[in-house]
Formats: structure tokens, sequence, C-alpha cells
């Protein structure tokens, strides 16, 4: 059986604290984001009033980080669509081979 107590049984304290979290998570990844493309802008437009294209690389370096956080942020922390999906599906696998 899962460790994870995803249901509607947590307490109404439980659940505003996650969804606080979570909104906290989101905001730091929008936040993250948004500092992401202006400084890229900056630097591309730097580069390109040099004449050189060397703004690619701080801008897919930094996107590998800001993805990973998106990954952290949107898919695989607890509570998440994705997760909660998961954790259903194989708590119904379970369950039937319980029954066989």
């Amino acid at each position: 059986m899962s460790t994870f107590n995803h249901t509607l049984a947590d307490s109404p304290d439980e659940q505003l604290k996650m969804a606080r979290r979570r909104a906290r998570m989101k905001l730091g990844w929008y936040l993250h984001a948004t500092v992401y493309i202006l400084v890229n802008l900056g630097l591309t437009t730097l580069a390109a009033l040099q004449g050189r294209h060397w703004a690619v690389y701080p801008a897919i370096f930094w996107g590998l980080g800001l993805a990973m956080h998106g990954a952290a942020v949107w898919i695989s922390s607890p509570r998440s669509a994705l997760w909660t999906r998961m954790v259903d599906k194989e708590l119904r696998a379970m369950q039937s081979l319980n029954k066989k």
C-alpha cells in the first residue's frame, strides 16, 4: 500500500497548507521563467549588437535548469495531477492483484 495519502481525508488545515505550498512552488517557477526570458532577451540583444552568437549557450544551459525546475513543480512533486493519477493507477493494480 502507498504511504501517500492523497484523498480528501486530509484535514482542511492540511489541505490549505498543501495548497499554499503548491501555489508557492508554481509562483517560483513562473518567476524563474520570467527572469529567464528577460535576461536571455538582453543577452541575445547584446550578442547581436556584437555580431556574435554566444548568447545561445547561457540560454541552453539555463533552459535545462528551468526545465528541471518545471519538472519538479509540474510533474514529479507529490499531489501533482500526474503523480496522483500514477498513484491511483498503482493502487488499483495492487487491489486487483489482491482480489485474485
